[in-house]
């Protein structure tokens, strides 16, 4: 992956100007031009990899309908079937802070074979799995794959878009993130309905060794490796500080939250080792390649991007949580019904993304953040006041404004944060907001499905939900002030996208 170093220095932060501001390049003498559009060699492989992150993606959302069905044709216990979701969660909390050493130190083409051969090979055995330890080992291998592609996407698109056309471009990963969560419920109900639960990979894996095929065939090196060094110690603090914030975080979410629980051990754990983590990469940064580059936080922009994901994040994984135990609890509806009320909202969030990421190239991300925050607030307070007859189409409607809310942050906030990095940090910076995205939707999931769970056995259901999105309506007010401080940035051009820019 791309490693040209800026002249720049690390923490020096970047100067604020339009975003829509053309790039200097050298085919122009120096003369602002525009960049008409991408090479085709470029638009091939950034393809290549939205497909790929489409499928890993979608696969990471279709096994929460079948959890039930598995417990009974594996026969075992609910904590014990619910391993499948948290152990894929543990992997991608591990794995995602390795990103930005793996992106560097390996080409693209390795990167992507890495990541499809993991995921590939983890659905294979899926399918095939005899027991629940095979399964449970096939979804950590899957989930090691997953891990991988989304920074990989990310940092790719920072290296060969130009600057004037990333707004477009990151609209069409919304397709990706957003859309394929969505459908995943929807599939998976539609498959349990007619076949057994090992068509869930079986379905999947055609689509994953396509994506294989086609980057092994066409998927080229874009710039250069650095001879980068792996910190052991990082690595390993990696476990205990990121997997146990986002164990102990999705296990209070299950209710496991008393005093000497896992659950607050997990916590303790996790804190410990996180601030021995990042002592260690502010130590490294100092001497050596860290392997996590925290200098992305001292441009002022990447840090309220981040903030304002994260908060985000909380909000829409409680969401995605909270509604469909509002439908099959409340209202009965099967997994199938709950998938296909959901579908359009998810669809709306996608085909959305490329439009938003045109108008964001046109006026920043200051009237879409704010817009899109103010709409989370209003959807989120909107469902904290459904009871038992709200109407079906009141709450697929209030699921389309959420989502829209979201899409109108999640294109200017990857973009905003990660615009002003120069080269060097691409990778890192990617790897950072990917893991606290995992690390928001743990917490969002255990605070807001704990808050439930314990106003529900006092109250019953309804007022147990209507406490949970009330909480996560007043977080959102957070999203709003976060929202308000966005501004746009200039970009360092990486030299492959002012060379795309310059060969049209």
């Amino acid at each position: 992956m791309p490693t040209d170093v800026s002249s720049k220095t690390p923490g020096d932060p970047v100067q604020t100007a339009p975003a829509e501001q053309t790039v200097q390049t050298p085919a122009a003498g120096g003369t602002a031009a525009p960049p008409a559009k991408m090479s085709r060699e470029s638009v091939t492989v950034i393809a290549t990899l939205l497909v790929a992150t489409f499928v890993v993606i979608l696969n990471e959302t279709i096994m929460n309908v079948a959890l039930q069905r598995l417990m009974v044709d594996l026969g075992v216990t609910a904590p014990t079937v619910q391993w499948l979701s948290t152990g894929f969660m543990l992997t991608m909390a591990v794995v995602i802070p390795t990103t930005g050493f793996i992106l560097q130190r390996l080409s693209t083409r390795a990167v992507f074979m890495l990541a499809m051969g993991l995921f590939s090979g983890g659905t294979l055995l899926a399918a095939v799995a005899p027991g629940f330890g095979i399964l449970l080992l096939a979804r950590i291998i899957q989930a090691g794959g997953t891990a991988i592609m989304l920074p990989l996407l990310m940092t790719t698109i920072l290296t060969l878009v130009p600057v004037t056309r990333r707004g477009f471009v990151m609209g069409n990963v919304s397709i990706a993130i957003s859309v394929a969560p969505a459908m995943g419920p929807t599939v998976s109900g539609l498959i349990l309905e007619h076949f057994s639960w090992r068509f869930m990979f079986v379905f999947v894996l055609p689509i994953a060794v396509a994506a294989f095929a086609i980057g092994a065939r066409f998927l080229t090196n874009i710039g250069e490796n650095e001879k980068t060094r792996l910190d052991v110690l990082s690595v390993l603090l990696t476990v205990p500080a990121f997997g146990g914030l986002v164990y102990g975080l999705s296990q209070i979410g299950g209710g496991e939250g008393g005093p000497g629980s896992p659950a607050i051990i997990a916590l303790a754990v996790g804190v410990i080792a996180m601030v021995a983590f990042v002592l260690r990469q502010l130590r490294l940064q100092k001497s050596a390649a860290p392997l996590l580059d925290l200098r992305a936080f001292t441009f002022r922009m990447f840090t309220v991007s981040v903030l304002l994901l994260v908060v985000a994040m909380i909000a829409l994984f409680g969401a995605v949580i909270l509604l469909p135990l509002y439908l099959q609890e409340i209202r009965g509806l099967t997994s199938l019904e709950t998938g296909l009320t959901l579908l359009p909202g998810g669809l709306a969030m996608g085909l959305l993304g490329p439009f938003i990421g045109r108008l964001f190239d046109k006026v920043g991300p200051l009237p879409l953040t704010v817009t899109g925050s103010s709409l989370l607030v209003l959807a989120l307070f909107q469902f904290s006041l459904l009871d038992a007859d709200t109407p079906v189409p009141w709450i697929i409607a209030l699921h389309v404004g959420l989502s829209l809310g979201l899409a109108l942050i999640f294109t200017p906030a990857f973009t905003t944060g990660l615009n002003p990095l120069p080269p060097h940090l691409y990778s890192h910076g990617s790897a950072i907001m990917s893991t606290l995205q995992q690390v928001a939707g743990a917490a969002g999931t255990a605070l807001l499905v704990s808050i439930y769970a314990v106003v529900s056995a006092a109250s019953g259901m309804v007022a147990g939900m209507h406490a949970a999105f009330l909480t996560a309506s007043v977080i959102a007010v957070a999203a709003v002030v976060l929202a308000a401080m966005m501004r746009k940035t200039a970009a360092v051009e990486s030299p492959a996208a002012e060379l795309a820019g310059a060969a049209h």
